[in-house]
């Protein structure tokens, strides 16, 4: 196959596996509150899925390593079609058997996620498209991806109900399977990861991240930028609305702004990143897409002044991402790259449950305002700080560890 095609088939399979996940966020808790009326239970379904995730993405990779990349994608994407057919079947099976099944469906998107991601480098390079340029437009994807999917997930509930969209969301992985099992066939890695113990395996990825500071803070600052965004999600931009506008649509529409900022920025970014100094890119994309959004809501009952400063941050945040994604592809030797990958992939989201918890005790503490403008301060040291101390060069992929990399 051609691998400009070659590698089309393969963001487009991961897109398509993306809008039907985006799809059963909307169904699976409607699902349950049809079936329950319990909004406990909703909220537990959605932990049911989110913890197995973060844990697969770190902790199976040793098991895709010696499984083969490509056969763990279409693996795991056939599994996550079956589990997601057996949910649509689980009013009948009872609410305990549907937490098990989305624990399930979690942990294999986990690692499905992974692998996928770490087949898009050999085929970009062999398609002779930049990777920062493919991190870009992935990540635009993705963002777009999730808006549609979002809605569509919505729509579909109302056209032909829960339950058959949920089975749309099987067929989605189902297709995905098929896509990458018959039309993507990467060459064998130049540098194989060796055959080793399971534990020994893990301690490898975590060894070489633990070695390059400048991935280490990449990922810090990252996990801290979701910490605070998955906050203002969570609690404080629905309460600035709750007080200031008085109407939930103004929640939609703050959300609508930032995202649609965020689709400008990666268009914008896929086309200058290049060329773009990527330290100062990073600082600067962090800086402008986390403390300003709260200042903003915390000065300002104005709708215009905080729509604008949410699309401003939206614009900035599209170049973060992008740049983390680069440096994984770039620093991190082949033979380690699922286990460091699926590490890096958990580390970044530890900041979101940690946000929710922060968001609600800083408003109960101190009132809404000033928790902003805390936070704001506290968003600022923790997202750029740690980016002025290193003194590691951020501009300039590392050179391969001489050491073994089971080390």
């Amino acid at each position: 196959m051609n691998p400009r095609r070659e590698l089309y088939t393969l963001v487009g399979a991961d897109l398509l596996s993306n809008l039907g996940t985006r799809i059963s966020v909307v169904a699976i808790p409607w699902l349950v509150l049809e079936t329950t009326g319990s909004p406990t239970r909703m909220g537990l379904v959605a932990a049911a899925e989110t913890l197995p995730y973060m844990l697969s993405s770190a902790l199976a990779t040793p098991w895709a390593d010696r499984f083969g990349v490509r056969r763990t994608a279409v693996t795991v994407d056939a599994a996550s079609a079956a589990a997601m057919a057996v949910v649509a079947l689980a009013p009948w099976l009872g609410f305990g058997v549907l937490l098990v099944l989305v624990a399930v469906a979690g942990g294999l998107r986990g690692i499905g996620d992974r692998v996928k991601h770490v087949l898009f480098k050999p085929a970009a390079e062999r398609a002779g498209v930049p990777l920062i340029r493919l991190t870009s437009a992935y990540d635009g994807l993705v963002r777009g991806m999730t808006l549609f999917g979002a809605v569509l997930g919505g729509l579909l509930i109302d056209w032909v109900g829960v339950t058959r969209a949920i089975w749309i969301d099987a067929t989605t992985f189902a297709v995905c399977a098929l896509l990458i099992g018959l039309l993507v066939r990467p060459p064998a890695p130049a540098n194989p990861a060796p055959r080793e113990s399971y534990l020994r395996a893990l301690r490898g990825g975590f060894g070489y991240l633990r070695t390059d500071r400048t991935l280490l803070t990449m990922l810090v600052v990252v996990s801290a930028s979701n910490m605070f965004a998955n906050a203002s999600v969570a609690v404080w931009i629905p309460l600035w609305v709750s007080r200031v506008l008085g109407d939930p649509a103004g929640f939609g529409l703050v959300l609508g702004v930032f995202s649609g900022g965020a689709l400008l920025g990666n268009l914008l970014f896929t086309l200058a990143g290049p060329r773009l100094p990527r330290r100062a890119t990073f600082a600067l994309g962090l800086a402008l897409s986390g403390a300003p959004r709260l200042l903003a809501l915390a000065l300002s009952d104005q709708l215009v002044v905080v729509l604008t400063v949410t699309f401003v941050s939206g614009v900035a945040i599209a170049a973060v991402n992008p740049l983390l994604g680069t440096a994984l592809y770039e620093r991190v030797p082949e033979s380690l790259q699922t286990r460091v990958l699926g590490i890096s992939g958990s580390v970044a989201f530890l900041g979101l449950p940690v946000g929710a918890l922060l968001g609600g005790w800083s408003v109960a503490a101190l009132g809404l305002s000033p928790a902003l403008l805390v936070m704001a301060a506290a968003c600022l040291v923790l997202t750029v700080g740690p980016l002025l101390l290193t003194r590691s060069k951020a501009d300039r992929p590392a050179p391969e560890p001489a050491v073994s990399t089971a080390a």
